[in-house]
């Protein structure tokens, strides 16, 4: 049947058209000395809409390349199926392949008839760009001012002014101009009251980073304007410039916190404000930035006028982008590193992948299990204290095991105080190790709830201070069998 069909001009293989299409458009761009665009989802719709595929190649006018070329790219992609061709820089070529679905005897007019047809098009994208350069970016702002992002959270400008103060607050903690990231906060909604953007939304950040060049912006201005939506999906990528990757933060932590502050949480089937797609967004970012989330949350939340905000926003957006960040470091790291490491609610999220690593060599120490049971135990005793813990006093030790272990407690409290401090948390839990015979010795002879009071209170003291100093990296009683 396959075989006959082919006789009357038809492929009835999904998979031998695909091929045979992405085959021979390699081919012709190739002649054109340049690369074809085939994103994987337009080369499937091609081929659905061809029995008989014939790529042949097209051209529009060059004055079409002025035009910003991501709207050229999408309008032909979205709208007529065509594959983009692009130079060896990534520049757009004035050429495009379209899939006719006839072996013509006169291709040209199938070539003619496109050109044709996507001029329109093109010249579209032209009279907006053109249209749009008529003002300066910043005064759409007017116009976003009576546009509403949420009722109880006012317009698109007003997001912006908060986005450009917490970028501000943002670009000074990373080494970024603090002025810039403001300026470009307060121009990164702009666009979207564009007629570029208007007709193509897919055009929203790339828009306002031609309009911003074409204002005369500072370079890391107008790329902060395209970045701010970056990462635009899973795994997609991050902004390349500290202006971009404060103002990215600085708007998805405005929603983060505004829609949390109103009560509009998200769920299991709901998530409007795409807020989970927000919060992996900014984890991605934080995992690079010397930056504390939650005094990130707390300058979000000052930028909103009193009594928008709920109380105890801050702890729920942190807690919701810790239970997203466990997700995220899931595929790489075992649940339970996972869950010793956020256990200590870390305020920076840079350091977090070092913790997994330090944890990860702690295990395959030959003390580590011993040391992680005893510290589990040890939790369990304190867990059952009423009242408050005394201070440690040398002179109520009376057993042998506890003046041992104390004194190891003494000479590694500032060696481990020391390597955290210079952030090497490999070498601070591996230090611990030397922990395990003075604590094994420790519960095998000494009574931790003696009778006498202050005996019991010193040797609790100790139990906490060794707690303390086991748990700055992790919390290693989750690492417990």
């Amino acid at each position: 049947y396959s075989h006959d069909l082919r006789g009357a001009f038809v492929v009835a293989d999904f998979a031998k058209r695909r091929e045979q299409i992405a085959k021979r458009v390699e081919e012709l761009a190739k002649a054109e000395n340049g690369t074809a665009i085939v994103p994987p989802a337009l080369l499937d719709e091609v081929t659905a809409l061809v029995e008989w595929p014939v790529p042949l190649v097209c051209s529009f006018e060059e004055r079409f390349l002025e035009v910003p070329q991501e709207a050229l790219i999408t309008t032909m992609q979205d709208n007529q199926k065509y594959f983009c061709l692009v130079d060896g820089n990534g520049k757009l070529l004035p050429r495009f392949i379209t899939v006719a679905n006839i072996e013509s005897k006169d291709p040209a007019q199938i070539v003619a008839g496109n050109e044709k047809v996507v001029r329109p098009r093109l010249t579209d994208a032209e009279f907006f760009f053109k249209q749009d350069k008529r003002q300066p970016l910043e005064k759409r702002n007017e116009r976003l001012a009576n546009v509403v992002f949420q009722a109880q959270l006012g317009s698109v400008f007003d997001k912006a002014e908060r986005v450009s103060k917490l970028a501000a607050f943002i670009a000074e903690r990373i080494g970024g101009d603090a002025s810039r990231a403001a300026r470009a906060g307060i121009l990164s909604k702009c666009d979207l009251a564009s007629e570029m953007v208007g007709e193509f939304p897919e055009m929203q950040g790339i828009a306002g980073y031609y309009y911003a060049k074409h204002d005369g912006e500072p370079e890391d201005v107008a790329q902060a304007l395209n970045e701010q939506y970056m990462p635009r999906g899973a795994g997609a990528e991050l902004p390349q410039t500290l202006t971009g990757a404060a103002v990215a933060v600085a708007d998805k932590l405005d929603t983060l916190v505004g829609i949390f502050g109103i009560g509009m949480l998200p769920t299991g089937s709901k998530d409007p404000y795409a807020l989970r797609r927000a919060a992996l967004g900014v984890l991605r970012m934080l995992l690079g930035l010397p930056l504390s989330l939650h005094s990130l949350l707390m300058a979000a939340t000052a930028t909103f006028p009193a009594g928008v905000i709920k109380e105890g926003t801050v702890e729920g957006v942190y807690e919701f982008m810790l239970e997203r960040l466990k997700h995220y470091l899931a595929a790489d790291y075992p649940a339970s590193d996972i869950d010793a490491v956020l256990a200590l609610k870390p305020a920076r999220l840079d350091d977090v992948v070092v913790r997994l690593d330090a944890v990860a060599a702690f295990r395959a120490l030959p003390e580590a299990a011993a040391l992680a049971a005893a510290n589990k135990r040890i939790r369990n005793i304190l867990k059952k204290v009423e009242g408050s813990i005394p201070a440690i006093n040398a002179t109520l030790f009376a057993e042998a095991a506890e003046t041992a272990l104390h004194g190891e407690y003494a000479k590694l409290a500032p060696q481990v105080a020391g390597l955290l401090t210079a952030g090497d948390y490999t070498a601070a839990l591996k230090a611990l190790a030397a922990l395990k015979t003075p604590v094994d010795a420790f519960f095998d002879s000494v009574m931790v709830m003696a009778d006498d009071p202050a005996v019991r209170g010193n040797r609790l003291a100790l139990l906490a201070a060794l707690a303390d100093l086991m748990n700055r990296v992790a919390e290693l009683s989750l690492l417990a069998e």
